[in-house]
């Protein structure tokens, strides 16, 4: 995705110029993908900008380091703090994608970083679309989807996504706009950065944590929306075959928002548009990370006083 840069970056306490934000090359992160990292959202209202679930991505960065081992001291008061402190001082008030990120510093070359420097770095700077189109032409990707025996995949880990990079590139070699990972097993993970919803005589079906999906919290949005709303929805095991012969299939992500997929594998899913249920779960998504809808107003944080 393009970035417009900002005027700041926050470094471990400090706000620095965007440009003299720099690690040094031999970084164990940089080299070993020891670090974690999440994506946060922050979206224009008639009169200010707010954060989508700022704690919970915040809650879920701390859980991603304490997985992976890495010594984290900050307070999710203190990230949370820094965070909108730093769209203040880039005078920020259209919408905005967030990054923060921990990762292991220089401090040696080997694997073991016990005792290495441990850096914790958020960038924040204006961001409207990460797919460039309404809907989605797909493919499944012969890569598999990381999972237990081998990496932790609820971690949001750095590492983690040399996974999802091989599946995206490998979709745009092909001439489509995204990937969707199997596990181990066979059955439907999620897709490069997002999680997958399929959707059947008015059900909902999205693959559950053991099929190593990343506990989305856009993902848990999209559950709790579709639940008020009265629409059946399950989290269950889900087959390649169900991507076929679904009504409507959806990623939601951070980035991704609620996207509907049109086409899998050269198959043209439902009408080869956007379905009906996606179209709803879509305008109230929308309305709620907005702060149009009252009873969603409890996800938002509010940045200008």
């Amino acid at each position: 995705m393009p970035i417009v840069e900002a005027k700041y970056i926050w470094m471990d306490g400090t706000f620095v110029q965007w440009n003299e934000a720099k690690v040094h090359v031999l970084t164990h992160g940089l080299h070993y993908g020891t670090g974690v990292f999440e994506g946060i959202r922050a979206y224009k209202t008639e009169d200010n900008l707010v954060i989508f679930r700022l704690e919970d991505h915040m809650k879920r960065l701390i859980r991603s380091a304490k997985l992976i081992q890495i010594p984290f001291d900050l307070s999710l008061k203190e990230l949370c703090n820094a965070t909108i402190e730093l769209l203040r001082k880039n005078e920020i008030r259209e919408s905005a994608y967030i990054r923060p990120i921990v990762f292991v510093g220089y401090g040696g070359i080997g694997l073991d970083y016990s005792g290495f420097p441990i850096s914790t770095a958020i960038s924040a700077f204006p961001y409207a679309k990460y797919f460039g189109k309404s809907a989605l032409n797909v493919c499944t990707s012969t890569w598999r989807r990381i999972w237990d025996a081998s990496l932790p995949p609820q971690a949001k880990a750095c590492g983690n996504y040399l996974n999802s990079v091989l599946a995206r590139m490998e979709a745009r070699a092909r001439g489509v706009d995204e990937a969707i990972l199997l596990d181990h097993n066979g059955t439907v993970s999620e897709g490069s950065g997002e999680n997958i919803f399929v959707v059947q005589d008015g059900e909902i079906a999205t693959p559950p944590q053991s099929s190593s999906v990343l506990a989305g919290i856009t993902r848990d949005s999209v559950i709790k929306i579709a639940r008020d709303e009265g629409i059946s929805i399950v989290e269950r095991p889900v087959s390649r075959a169900e991507l076929y012969t679904a009504d409507e299939v959806f990623f939601s992500g951070t980035a991704a928002e609620i996207t509907p997929i049109i086409q899998i594998d050269g198959r043209n899913i439902g009408q080869n548009t956007e379905g009906k249920v996606t179209a709803v779960l879509s305008r109230i998504y929308a309305r709620a990370v907005t702060g149009v809808i009252e009873k969603y107003r409890g996800w938002l944080t509010e940045v200008y006083p």
